[in-house]
């Protein structure tokens, strides 16, 4: 294994924007290149370490709070961490780059409708028929990032192309 210096790369966006399909991708050739990478999943996560929250506000901050403190563990030690979770709210984003300090903001932009096409378990139909409600993009917010390292145009780009972004970032940065 490489000697490294460990980061967080925060993936960002709407529910079906693309983040953990850009993630996975870059951890694999993160990892082809020997570096450590840990994959840090909403969906994963959710069914484990954050099992007793739900969808909240406070409840969904206190989701990226628990991540945040495992990242900043994980980071420290030497680690690529590659996150990606919708967290929607601005501030508990800036709380966790201040809280982390090796923070890469990767914001996967993408529309609201092509995330409704994308959507193979069927949330946003069910949000938009007033099945769930505080569904983000649908009856809840998303607050985009102001000054995030990396944008990311899911809709219009590549994978490859959008893989590439991240790690030319991640580079510059000196993280890689």
């Amino acid at each position: 294994m490489k000697e490294q210096v460990g980061f967080t790369a925060w993936f960002t966006g709407l529910p079906c924007s693309g983040k953990t399909t850009v993630a996975d991708a870059v951890a694999d050739v993160l990892r082809e290149k020997g570096y450590r990478v840990e994959r840090l999943d909403g969906d994963i996560v959710r069914k484990g370490l954050t099992s007793d929250l739900g969808f909240s506000k406070e409840d969904r901050d206190e989701n990226i709070k628990r991540v945040t403190f495992v990242s900043k563990l994980l980071s420290r030690n030497g680690v690529a961490v590659l996150a990606t979770f919708v967290s929607p709210y601005r501030e508990r984003r800036r709380k966790t780059r201040e809280e982390i300090g090796n923070f890469v903001e990767v914001f996967v932009r993408c529309p609201v409708d092509v995330c409704i096409e994308r959507d193979v378990k069927g949330m946003y139909k069910k949000a938009l028929a007033g099945e769930i409600t505080g569904f983000t993009g649908v009856d809840d917010p998303y607050e985009e990032p102001e000054n995030p390292e990396v944008i990311l145009h899911t809709d219009r780009e590549t994978l490859e192309e959008s893989v590439q972004k991240v790690l030319d970032r991640l580079q510059k940065l000196g993280y890689i």
